[in-house]
């Protein structure tokens, strides 16, 4: 498994950032929070100096399980535990809500859910499921974040795109009434209905943006721009990475019948970006892949803003 895995499960199929162990059905919140690890609790510890002066202002995040020190916060920091964090999403989702994938990150520090939305898109012909996925840290390093990432069904590939027009994240800081901060955050199916409403009108404008081989060939020369003076080995490498993104716009068998435009595009670089070798596989690089389903993918949204602007 990935170095900053520390536990994980995913169901059916290798999930497009192929993490994790399988297991057969979607678990219930409460099989969940044990199949990927994440049964235990953060306790606020005081800290102290070697002289056993405490010292103000701040606390240590501490994992029950192990006594594993996850990160010093200051004392205005309120922690949300991760059995919190699966009571938020059965309460959101409803009795009965099945977990696709759940996990720890470097031993603790960085937690995460993901659950499949009740229901099923049909855009322009094409099957998209909706996914809520709700990830945290306990290390004080950054805020609770609630994100919809859409999947296309055929071929896995993420949609989540920056709209304009719509959000499909959101955060709450550590601080103050935390309980009444996941309370105010039970709209986020609201804003997961109109983020799907807006992403469908825009996929459809999309399919009217008619391509050339010639601005294909232009966007894919600017989303992977060769270096100034390359050595022949990065020239090669370069020219392998452009090929691979041009051969999944021409040839991926679920695009064949999409035509020549902006949404075949998006898709073969969603593709490229989710599911192609990299040159360098650094240590936790399907960790980073993964964690793009919440801040999304750069080089999705810099070809959606090349097309946009066409």
């Amino acid at each position: 498994m990935a170095a900053d895995v520390e536990s994980m499960f995913y169901t059916r199929e290798k999930p497009w950032h192929g993490l994790g162990v399988r297991i057969q059905e979607a678990p219930t919140s409460e099989k969940a929070l044990w199949l990927a690890g994440l049964d235990w609790q953060v306790l606020q510890k005081d800290i102290y100096t070697e002289g056993r002066i405490q010292v103000p202002g701040y606390k240590a995040n501490v994992r029950d399980s192990d006594g594993q020190v996850l990160g010093v916060v200051t004392d205005r920091y309120r922690v949300v535990q991760n059995r919190e964090a699966f009571a938020f999403t059965d309460a959101l989702l409803g009795k009965g809500v099945r977990y696709e994938t759940a996990g720890s990150l470097q031993k603790g520090k960085k937690v995460w859910m993901l659950a499949r939305l009740p229901k099923e898109y049909i855009i322009t012909g094409e099957r998209i499921s909706p996914y809520l996925v709700f990830s945290n840290t306990h290390d004080g390093s950054g805020a609770v974040r609630v994100a919809v990432t859409p999947i296309r069904v055929v071929c896995n590939n993420t949609l989540n795109l920056a709209l304009n027009t719509a959000k499909r994240s959101w955060s709450m800081i550590h601080t103050g009434d935390i309980r009444e901060k996941i309370q105010e955050a039970a709209d986020t199916l609201f804003r997961a209905e109109e983020y799907m409403d807006k992403l469908g009108r825009e996929i459809e404008e999309l399919r009217n943006i008619d391509l050339t081989d010639l601005q294909v060939k232009e966007y894919i020369e600017i989303l992977l721009p060769m270096e100034k003076e390359p050595t022949p080995a990065q020239g090669r490498n370069t020219l392998r990475l452009r090929r691979d993104m041009e051969q999944r716009y021409y040839d991926a068998p679920d695009l064949q019948k999409v035509g020549s435009n902006a949404y075949r595009f998006i898709n073969a670089v969603s593709d490229f970006a989710t599911h192609s070798s990299p040159l360098r596989r650094t240590a936790n690089y399907s960790e980073n892949l993964f964690s793009r389903t919440v801040d999304g993918n750069p080089l999705i949204d810099r070809a959606y803003q090349l097309v946009k602007s066409a």
